[in-house]
């Protein structure tokens, strides 16, 4: 990604390279270089051993499906931690050709994490959709100074975080382990810390395949990817790895272009083009157009920069959001003598080529319901089966001869939120699979939600004032029962990244976006019927969204 050091808290945005600096960089990177050999016999033998559950690396370092299908990723870069609104996106990115696209997350570190549940809806987003999905954490992006082990080993912890929602979907999911790890750096630098995060992650169970992104912004100017692909891949002990290459400034003309990609290829390593692009000529840029041709002929990977982006998007307006709107860049990756539209073939385990899926599910049974609350309630079904696989289930609301799509599952179950108390509801499931055949609807089920409890408290918050990177807030805690709250907890967290700098009335400690206020003792108690205000100041990036949940000692609160 086009990346500078941000202070705003908005999407980074990548300055050019010198072609001085660049150039020489390049050269003395080439200096340290021998030719790669051919990957060794036995990781090529690895690749072959392993059980083809999913996608994988086969002979000759070719990406696999796990029927052993060619599959060659062409697709685009989806900003999601910065537009996590815009998961519509994926559908219409499907409609103009791409086969894969990497979504970009955040671990916490930089960014508010995406957390267990939305990574989970961005995977069955995918999966309907029809598009591998490659899922890469970009608060790995380095500036020199950050700690190279420290990156991609908390990179890898928030994988094995969600190891429960990954599992199972190694035919549809690769891991881009993180996102263009670190400045300039000595062979060590990298090749030491990407080998331990992904025997952190093989060791913890992975089979998915993972992509590992080049140093030096991804671009790999002082050719240490180049020069240590070769170890890197022979200590995954599965074989199943691929490496990206981003292509911004660096790589400038058609020779450096191919012969780049073709060190990998002719050393049989797996390895595509991660990101590229931008408008003719800005920053410098290469000849994105030779990159396709180049990757086309090779019969290599690429996924371009970037549907959303910060800079050079592939829509005209980004806020829009309109894919009949595309930039000349966007029309050059979809439309282009080697675009995606031209060379895209669908994962076979979505029906791509012959012959497609047309096998709709069975039925899957009918809905049983438990945990009934004044909003909730949980249904479990039997689960359905298909030729192929089932992907996913849609729970739908039917009333009369009318149905509302409540809620879409990976599993045979789902929790339903959002209910109205006392209300009557009738619920029933479709069946989902990866061509996107829909099975009969299940039987109905009636449930009828509890009566809303009297709510323990409320918590009013507001923005006194604003200014550029920060503003001051107000927090008035109520209390509506017969008797005081002595001593309490009040837990809330912030989605756009912003941060508790100074409170009066409590103590706040922060954990990413979560914030918790101990009170201080002139707040410790709220009286029967009475409040008590906490007042702070904060900073903040671009937005600043008010917080929508708050908990005081572990219960929720109304909002007022």
């Amino acid at each position: 990604m086009r990346t500078t050091r941000s202070t705003t808290g908005s999407p980074p945005r990548k300055s050019p390279l010198t072609t001085l600096v660049t150039r020489l960089a390049v050269l003395l990177g080439l200096v340290a270089l021998g030719v790669l050999a051919p990957a060794p016999a036995q990781a090529q033998a690895r690749s072959g051993d392993l059980a083809a559950t999913g996608l994988h690396i086969g002979d000759g370092g070719r990406l696999l499906e796990a029927n052993g299908n060619d599959f060659v990723m062409r697709g685009v870069n989806h900003a999601h931690t910065w537009y996590p609104g815009e998961l519509q996106s994926l559908a219409d990115i499907k409609a103009l050709g791409a086969n894969t696209v990497r979504v970009v997350l955040a671990d916490g570190h930089r960014w508010s994490a995406n957390s267990a549940s939305d990574v989970a809806n961005v995977v069955a987003q995918c999966k309907a959709n029809r598009l591998i999905c490659v899922l890469e954490v970009h608060d790995t992006t380095g500036y020199g100074e950050d700690s190279a082990a420290g990156t991609l080993d908390q990179a890898a912890d928030y994988w094995i975080g969600l190891k429960d929602v990954l599992a199972g979907q190694e035919n549809y999911v690769v891991i881009n382990i993180g996102n263009e790890p670190w400045g300039n750096t000595a062979p060590e630098g990298w090749t030491d810390p990407t080998i331990a995060a992904i025997k952190k992650l093989r060791n913890a169970g992975f089979q998915h395949t993972i992509m590992v992104d080049a140093p030096n912004w991804g671009q790999d100017w002082q050719g240490v990817m180049r020069a240590n692909a070769q170890s890197v891949y022979a200590a995954d002990t599965t074989g199943n790895l691929i490496f990206s290459i981003h292509m911004y400034s660096v790589f400038d003309t058609a020779a450096e272009i191919t012969d780049y990609l073709n060190t990998f290829v002719d050393a049989e390593l797996p390895i595509l083009i991660g990101e590229f692009g931008g408008p003719a000529d800005q920053w410098g840029d290469p000849d994105e157009d030779t990159m396709m041709a180049a990757a086309e002929q090779l019969d290599l990977g690429y996924l371009a920069w970037s549907w959303s982006g910060n800079t050079d998007p592939i829509l005209d307006l980004v806020t829009d959001f309109d894919p009949t709107r595309l930039s000349s860049w966007g029309r050059r990756v979809f439309n282009g003598a080697d675009g995606i539209a031209q060379t895209a073939k669908e994962a076979t385990v979505y029906g791509g080529g012959t012959p497609a899926d047309s096998q709709a599910p069975t039925t899957p049974g009918t809905p049983t319901v438990s945990g009934v609350t004044a909003t909730s309630a949980t249904l479990s079904w039997t689960a359905a089966t298909d030729n192929v696989g089932v992907t996913g289930y849609d729970v739908v609301r039917v009333s009369g001869g009318t149905e509302t799509t409540l809620a879409a599952s990976t599993t045979n179950s789902v929790t339903l939120t959002g209910l109205s108390a006392s209300t009557a509801y009738t619920f029933a499931v479709y069946a989902r699979d990866a061509a996107g055949n829909r099975s009969a609807r299940s039987g109905t089920v009636a449930v009828t939600t509890t009566s809303a409890p009297a709510t323990p408290c409320s918590v009013g918050y507001r923005v006194l004032g604003e200014w550029p990177g920060g503003f001051q807030g107000e927090l008035v805690l109520r209390n509506p029962g017969t008797a005081a709250i002595n001593g309490w907890k009040l837990v809330f967290a912030f989605a756009d990244g912003q941060t508790v700098t100074s409170m009066w009335g409590g103590t706040p400690t922060q954990s990413g976006g979560t914030v918790s206020v101990a009170p201080a003792s002139y707040t410790s108690t709220i009286p029967a019927g009475g409040s008590v205000t906490v007042g702070f100041l904060g900073g903040k990036g671009g937005t600043n969204t008010a917080p929508t949940a708050f908990t005081l000692n572990g219960t929720a609160c109304a909002t007022t």
